[in-house]
């Protein structure tokens, strides 16, 4: 029973309360970095399909450090041995698990720094509040990296089944209202277990884990890359990339963000590492860092930039249309007049442009979607002989089976007043 005076409460519309022992969980909450999450939209660009899709990263850290604390309780209460400092640790990594997202969560994650995941991130920030709280976190960092050896630690912050999942989809679900990813994560909670040290399933959650599997398809078909979201990302991301050209162009535009100046003013790559100075910047930006840009960019003395950035803004998106093959160079070439057409009826004069507008507005592109992976990160069934089974043969349902199949969907994002279905043969 939780102590009255021992945790901190906080008020969450998905799981209710969510309790935070005080002490150094309470401290890395009010640090600067994690405060940073509350200005970082969960789900990026999502909130222009699904208007109520305003929720934070922080909230979803929350989340996932309570699912975290009621499983390893669980856990605990079926007779594995988990210390208090393993308990802390473990909370401590599933709280810190996403620190490392930059403004928009996973829109601009390869757009400002090549050969770089936000994970990277992440372990480089554990590693200076592990320096502040003078190695209190080496712990949690390890079961971060799985190197530590009780896997199953490890497994509940990163793995098919873990409560990063568990919490986003939930969290997802009740913010943009689509029910399909509704799912039964008490039951769930429930029905984990430790078996050889290996987080595994007992045979009573299967039906529960099979909605939770084709739940997070629905959610990447409905939500994660839905088609306006797509062009969306693909909008921003031009915008982007114009302004990194007028830098090389040495015509650079106001940037009202010392972080975004940083980035888009000179190449950055995190192949060999993260520098201080890298973490810095990153750490100084949240979402308001790009809004004030466009805000400031639907300005600027480039046609091409001032344009695109007065679009995004009023939401005059591009278009995603999906397409049964994947677009053909005849195809592309094919939509090139007619987009050159639009821009200029937006105002954007090939003469004012250094290089082919066309390519901002018009491009193809493949979105993936696997909704279970088991090759490597296996869901594992607790038989009741005591042996143990790879989820998609333990199940009844065949479609399991089917869904470890990568979905690829071919696509083009193009202004919306080109009719794709007049340009396909």
């Amino acid at each position: 029973m939780k102590t009255p005076g021992q945790y901190k409460l906080f008020n969450d519309p998905v799981h209710g309360f969510i309790h935070i022992p005080k002490g150094i969980l309470v401290d890395l909450i009010d640090h600067p970095y994690v405060q940073r999450l509350r200005r970082i939209r969960q789900l990026g660009l999502g909130y222009l399909v699904y208007p109520t899709a305003e929720h934070s990263r922080f909230s979803h850290a929350l989340g996932a450090m309570e699912l975290c604390q009621r499983v390893l309780q669980n856990i605990r209460h079926k007779g594995t041995d988990i210390s208090d400092e393993e308990v802390e640790s473990t909370l401590i990594a599933i709280l810190l698990h996403d620190v490392g997202h930059g403004p928009l969560s996973h829109t601009l994650e390869h757009s400002l720094i090549d050969h770089f995941d936000h994970e990277m991130m992440s372990t480089k920030i554990m590693a200076a509040l592990n320096d502040h709280f003078d190695g209190r976190l080496t712990t949690a960092i390890a079961i971060f990296e799985n190197t530590y050896p009780r896997t199953f630690l490890h497994q509940l912050i990163s793995s098919q089944l873990d409560m990063d999942r568990l919490d986003y989809l939930r969290r997802d679900s009740f913010f943009t209202g689509v029910s399909e990813g509704a799912i039964g994560v008490p039951r769930i909670i429930e029905t984990l277990r430790v078996h050889n040290e290996q987080l595994v399933l007992e045979k009573k959650g299967i039906y529960s884990v099979e909605n939770f599997i084709l739940s997070r398809r629905f959610m990447y078909l409905q939500v994660y890359l839905h088609k306006t979201v797509l062009a969306a990302d693909a909008h921003i991301r031009g915008i982007l990339r114009r302004v990194k050209e007028l830098y090389e162009l040495g015509k650079p535009p106001s940037v009202p963000s010392p972080g975004l100046s940083y980035f888009l003013s000179h190449a950055t790559a995190a192949k060999k590492g993260i520098s201080d100075e890298m973490m810095a910047q990153y750490t100084s930006m949240d979402d308001h860092d790009l809004y004030a840009c466009l805000k400031t960019w639907q300005h600027s003395d480039d046609a091409l930039l001032r344009v695109l950035s007065q679009r995004f803004l009023t939401r005059k998106l591009l278009r995603t249309t999906f397409l049964d093959h994947p677009a053909s160079d005849t195809m592309m070439d094919a939509l090139e007049s007619p987009t050159r057409s639009i821009l200029k009826e937006w105002g954007i004069q090939p003469n004012q442009v250094d290089v082919a507008p066309t390519s901002y507005v018009l491009h193809r592109d493949m979105s993936t979607t696997e909704a279970y992976h088991h090759r490597g990160q296996d869901i594992m069934v607790l038989q009741e002989n005591g042996e143990i089974e790879e989820f998609s043969k333990a199940s009844d349902a065949q479609h399991i089976a089917a869904l470890s199949q990568p979905m690829r969907r071919p696509y083009v994002v193009h202004p919306k007043e080109i009719q794709i279905d007049d340009f396909l043969s």
